[in-house]
């Protein structure tokens, strides 16, 4: 018997002022490792993730996370039940240290050591800046610290949006293998553009069209097809040598 998804999406229409961004996405995301969300720049990808959080509300149809119903709920009961965001623009406080926005993100108390043991063990860079102000940080020390926030506690599931953009490949390369690291202890949905990163350490895959999901299936049939790269997508993905 097939593992129930630990986050479903069933019919879900989502509506901005007057327009309206998702129409009638059906999504899953499977207990454990990466599910990536792929599509063009206004597919819908990020109002997808928006509205899992609440950010947005659902007009019509049913997000359930591990079994029971979230579409409706606050944004702080649904991070209550185990879910964290990352959005694209990392929302980290410039003014305050990298400590003191982890001391934030705990909101249980003081971050408990094995957490910040395995914080360190992703990045260790963060031992270096631990003590500086966020906003003078590079891009990918940004992302670093905004990663860490989200998995300061224990999560279910995280929802990261495209973690990647801007940064330098060898930044990209250092987050491959902390992701990979990460997806051992948690769920992530990620939303990301960089094909290389995301075909790296996604194992599922969706792919999002004028706010409908036009295709799910698994990464490494996507990452090795390119006439369906070209058809889904509107060009090939692959990897030049």
């Amino acid at each position: 018997m097939a593992e129930s998804p630990l986050l479903s999406l069933e019919g879900v229409h989502t509506h901005i002022g007057q327009y309206h961004i998702l129409q009638g996405v059906d999504l899953s995301v499977p207990q454990g490792g990466v599910t990536v969300l792929l599509g063009r720049n206004g597919a819908g990808k990020t109002t997808a993730l928006r509205t899992v959080m609440g950010l947005w509300k659902p007009s019509r149809g049913t997000i359930h996370f591990d079994g029971t119903k979230i579409s409706g709920l606050d944004t702080p009961d649904i991070a209550g039940a185990g879910i964290a965001y990352v959005p694209e623009s990392m929302a980290v406080f410039a003014d305050l240290t990298v400590e003191e926005n982890m001391i934030l993100a705990a909101r249980s108390g003081p971050i408990a050591k094995d957490r910040l043991d395995r914080i360190f063990t992703l990045f260790p860079a963060m031992r270096t800046f631990w003590r500086t102000p966020a906003g003078v940080l590079s891009g990918g020390q940004k992302q670093m610290v905004a990663i860490s926030r989200a998995i300061c506690e224990p999560r279910r599931l995280i929802l990261i949006d495209e973690p990647t953009k801007g940064l330098a490949p060898a930044i990209i390369e250092a987050m491959i293998a902390a992701f990979r690291e990460l997806k051992r202890e948690t769920s992530i949905l990620l939303v990301e553009q960089n094909f290389r990163f995301a075909s790296a350490i996604g194992d599922s895959v969706h792919v999002m069209d004028d706010g409908k999901i036009v295709y799910s299936g698994m990464m490494a049939e996507l990452k090795g097809n390119a006439t369906l790269q070209t058809r889904l997508l509107g060009l090939s993905l692959e990897p030049t040598h």
